[in-house]
């Protein structure tokens, strides 16, 4: 079997609370008019190594879901009150790029795309299997 070596990208993509119902409903095209999740889905989109897979360009994983946190004394949120506990609406997305691939740049437009002060975005190396 083949494997393909990768970095894959994890964006936890805070959207309004309107947009998770409406995906969790099964409109698909909610994102798309949610300022924040159509500009980093723009940013997977674009001309870079971000979701290639030769094939398919723009290439992502979709999952609704909640980000908890509570911001500290010195942390100026986006959303929610400094000492106390908050629940955002999010929309968990999941790109790829060939492990060799220079993705720093993708990676500076992600950041610079993304509302939270301190954004959650992962990196992993895995193995993809293909045909």
């Amino acid at each position: 079997m083949k494997r393909r070596r990768a970095i894959a990208v994890k964006i936890h993509c805070p959207i309004a609370a309107e947009t998770l119902a409406a995906l969790i409903a099964g409109d698909q095209a909610t994102l798309e008019r949610d300022a924040t999740a159509a500009a980093i889905l723009a940013v997977i989109r674009a001309e870079n190594p971000l979701g290639d897979f030769d094939l398919y360009k723009g290439v992502c994983e979709i999952a609704p879901g909640w980000e908890s946190f509570q911001p500290g004394a010195a942390a100026r949120p986006t959303l929610g009150t400094s000492g106390e506990r908050s629940l955002s609406p999010t929309a968990i997305l999941t790109t790829y790029a060939d492990a060799g691939a220079d993705i720093s740049e993708s990676l500076a437009a992600l950041m610079d795309v993304h509302p939270w002060e301190v954004p959650v975005i992962e990196l992993s190396e895995v193995d993809l299997l293909v045909r």
